[in-house]
């Protein structure tokens, strides 16, 4: 039970600027890093399902290289990453 709580309570603290910076980052960055495209695609299914998450994490953490940040990004392309693994961290608790 304190697992749902956990990955409840980082979803509620992160979901609102997850979805403003998601859209945002994939529009400035795609182009240099098409792999954000994939990451979109994967956070829109987070947002969509409640459970059974466990493959999309696992392909999230694939494709960003286990949320390594690229070194030639903005803040919210970090922030996002940073996000999308204390989600990922939280639901595996």
């Amino acid at each position: 039970m304190s697992n749902q709580n956990s990955y409840a309570t980082v979803k509620k603290q992160y979901f609102k600027t997850l979805k403003q910076f998601v859209p945002i980052v994939e529009r400035v960055h795609g182009s240099h890093h098409p792999e954000f495209y994939e990451v979109r695609k994967l956070f829109d299914v987070i947002v969509k399902e409640e459970s059974a998450l466990d493959s999309v994490f696992e392909k999230l953490r694939e494709v960003t290289d286990n949320y390594t940040v690229p070194t030639d990004v903005c803040e919210s392309y970090e922030a996002v990453y940073k996000m999308l693994e204390a989600l990922d961290t939280a639901y595996h608790k």
